[in-house]
């Protein structure tokens, strides 16, 4: 898929906001491709959107249960989820 290596280029060449709108752009028409969306989500927790990567890992998964997206889901929960006391109650 020649978008893909489009998209894999941008990101290599550190041109981050600018693959994230082609991931967008591809994603119009090809909404059930999980390994797109798995691939706009590790950009987004990238660049710092967590809340995006997990809805996208999440529609990964949902369509895919085979997706590495599973995993990084349920990574990014235990990262929402991580409490440390000491922070917290010095």
């Amino acid at each position: 898929m020649r978008e893909k290596q489009n998209i894999e280029e941008l990101i290599s060449q550190n041109c981050l906001d600018e693959a994230l709108a082609e991931l967008d752009r591809v994603l119009l028409s090809q909404p059930a491709d999980a390994g797109l969306l798995f691939m706009r989500g590790k950009l987004k927790w990238r660049l710092g959107d967590r809340s995006g990567a997990t809805g996208d890992y999440a529609a990964a998964a949902r369509i895919d249960p085979s997706s590495p997206a599973v995993a990084a889901l349920e990574h990014a929960r235990d990262i929402e989820n991580f409490y440390n006391h000491d922070l917290y109650n010095p």
